[in-house]
């Protein structure tokens, strides 16, 4: 049986299936771009899914800076607001369910 996070996160991972357009850059590299990502996610309903993986920039895939050449790839898995037991992601200002391959814009080691 599956939970309430389980079916949060099938939810939103068929809006990302089904083509659900997500603004994937500009990452939020700098203080002021973080600042500004975060409040705009304030601003959304807590319940507006849609939105929220829209303005975070929420990907299935990790993300991977064309301009790094050391590999690294930016993964919910290795984001220090994963909660790895649960698979969910505790950024205050997103509260969702996430698989460990996906990203986002406010993506931090």
């Amino acid at each position: 049986m599956q939970d309430a996070d389980d079916i949060l996160r099938d939810r939103l991972q068929q809006l990302l299936k089904d083509g659900l357009k997500t603004e994937v850059e500009p990452r939020a590299y700098t203080s002021e771009m973080v600042t500004q990502l975060v409040s705009r996610l304030q601003a959304i309903p807590p319940d507006h899914y849609a939105d929220k993986l829209t303005a975070a920039g929420v990907t299935l895939t990790p993300y991977a800076p064309p301009e790094d050449d050391d590999d690294l790839k930016q993964s919910c898995e290795t984001c220090m607001y994963f909660v790895i037991h649960r698979q969910y992601c505790d950024l205050p200002e997103l509260h969702i369910p996430v698989e460990k391959d996906w990203s986002c814009r406010l993506w931090r080691i």
